[in-house]
């Protein structure tokens, strides 16, 4: 699954209007969101995509917090509290940067 980093909104210039979603609703809920669209002043099919593109971000965020936090807290922590000794190579990197900036 890509990042959502990645995702072009539908807003985005970039983004081609090629597919289609069809869908089956009932009465009241068409009813629904053509009074939710009127009151953002927007049409129904710009109100629902903006309304799914809003929840689908949202949910493939909380789904990547959850998993990182689960998955990751641990080691990070212990990251955090006891970080490793910086190598050789890193120590180089640093002098090599510090030079080239003029710092010391």
């Amino acid at each position: 699954m890509p990042p959502t980093d990645s995702h072009k909104s539908a807003k985005s210039p970039k983004a081609t209007r090629t597919d289609r979603i069809d869908a089956r609703l009932s009465g009241d809920l068409k009813e629904l969101l053509e009074r939710a669209a009127i009151l953002q002043g927007r049409t129904v099919t710009a109100f629902v995509l903006a309304s799914a593109e809003e929840a689908a971000l949202k949910t493939i965020r909380d789904h990547d917090m959850i998993r990182l936090t689960e998955c990751d807290r641990e080691a990070f922590v212990s990251a955090l509290l006891n970080p490793p000794r910086p190598s050789e190579r890193l120590r180089a990197a640093a002098a090599a940067y510090r030079k080239e900036k003029g710092a010391v």
